[in-house]
């Protein structure tokens, strides 16, 4: 389907509802991700960083930025007939806002930072489902999650050698 195809027609009350809504869902997913970080500045200052970590003040930036994009996507697919006509991509997106809120807590809160690798695997995994399904409905909605794949990469790259660099901190 294009854009402009099969577009359900809603009235535009309840188009702002639903990205509200998504607004929302995927800020409440930050939240939770915030109160597993809420201990984040003094725990990931303490640990040995490679050369490349971003410094930690650009996370909240980027996540904020990447929640927007993401709820503007998940709109984009809802409103072509609502959860019920979108079942698939919606539950591939509500399924990987799990694993992002999930991730906060292993690395974070819990110190696993092997659990916190797999679990960042999953959810690449899950957004890669999320861009094709949405691709499919709106170039545009699978277009806005590509960023967000591509930070997800990083954040793996850099979970990946935090956990090595630092095996005692980080259940090694």
């Amino acid at each position: 389907m294009t854009q402009g195809r099969n577009l359900s027609i809603l009235s535009p009350r309840r188009q702002a509802l639903g990205l509200v809504i998504l607004l929302a869902l995927c800020f409440l997913t930050a939240f939770i991700g915030a109160v597993a970080s809420v201990n984040a500045p003094s725990f990931y200052g303490q640990l040995i960083q490679p050369d490349w970590a971003p410094p930690s003040w650009l996370f909240g930036p980027v996540w904020t930025t990447l929640f927007i994009m993401m709820a503007v996507a998940a709109w984009l697919i809802w409103r072509r007939g609502g959860f019920g006509a979108q079942r698939m991509p919606m539950l591939l997106f509500l399924a990987q806002l799990a694993f992002n809120g999930l991730w906060s807590w292993l690395f974070f809160a819990w110190q696993l930072g092997g659990l916190a690798l797999a679990d960042i695997a999953l959810l690449w995994l899950l957004i890669a489902a999320t861009i094709v399904a949405f691709w499919r409905i709106s170039p545009l909605a699978g277009a806005l999650m590509v960023p967000y794949i591509a930070w997800v990469s990083f954040a793996g790259m850099l979970n990946y050698t935090l956990w090595q660099l630092n095996p005692q901190a980080l259940g090694g």
